[in-house]
């Protein structure tokens, strides 16, 4: 990943609040194409510009190419604002952020996230490395913001199960059960990417342990209700896998 200063220069005189506005939605917009990552972007006003800090996943992330119809209408938001189109600086790259999948190609994806992560949900199943979105076919809306909006909820059900305080086993439900609602939106997603790029695409359930690992390694998958044990943890995490169905881990 990499870090970028976004600069967007006033040609005209306008309100904090107008520029604002038309700054926050243009970001909203690249983030649901899966441009830019995360959730927030610092952003400060100097003399006569503003200058917003993002991370993406590639260095050319940003370039017009990447874009949705939605980031470009978005970009006429902030000239009708008094902004020009921003300013790109690469400051470098993230040290502490997960190197984007190399391949042009990957044999298989996998849908996949936790609350620790901000990169893109969907994995090359050769590296696990994260796929920036922007390079796949948009499922609807002309963006990716149905994958963004399910990131979000997996992510916020992680983070209740893993802090155990409130809301624990509905969240564990939904990240855990494939008859689940959060994981019936995310099998349809997968189900979609597959169709559109002919790459097999996996969703990732979560499991949390059990009696022992023998019985574990015993259960059927509950998809079709086959073997679906793997002879070793899978990119070391996952300890399951069946094709058209789901991939698992125990925890």
């Amino acid at each position: 990943m990499y870090i970028l200063e976004l600069t967007f220069e006033c040609y005209r005189d306008t309100s904090l609040g107008e520029a604002e506005r038309a700054i926050v939605n243009y970001l909203d917009m690249l983030r649901y194409q899966g441009q830019i990552l995360g959730r927030e972007f610092p952003t400060s006003m100097q003399q006569g510009h503003f200058v917003s800090r993002v991370v993406c996943p590639e260095q050319d992330s940003l370039h017009p190419d990447n874009q949705s119809e939605q980031v470009s209408l978005a970009e006429q938001g902030l000239h009708q604002a008094g902004l020009l189109a921003p300013k790109l600086q690469l400051l470098g790259a993230d040290l502490l952020s997960d190197g984007t999948d190399p391949c042009e190609r990957p044999s298989w994806l996998l849908l996949y996230t936790s609350f620790l992560h901000s990169c893109s949900p969907l994995r090359c199943g050769d590296h696990f490395a994260p796929v920036p979105l922007y390079r796949l076919p948009t499922i609807a809306n002309g963006d990716q913001k149905q994958i963004i909006k399910w990131q979000e909820d997996w992510e916020a059900c992680d983070q209740l199960q893993m802090n155990g305080s409130i809301a624990e086993h509905a969240a564990l439900h939904e990240i855990g059960e494939p008859g689940s609602r959060l994981a019936r939106r995310g099998a349809d997603l997968c189900k979609r990417l597959e169709t559109m790029t002919g790459i097999p695409v996996y969703y990732y359930l979560y499991r949390v342990g059990g009696l022992s690992a023998a019985e574990e390694r015993a259960r059927a998958c509950p998809g079709c209700g086959g073997d679906w044990a793997l002879p070793a943890p899978l990119h070391e995490i996952f300890d399951f896998k069946k094709r058209q169905e789901k991939v698992n881990r125990i925890r």
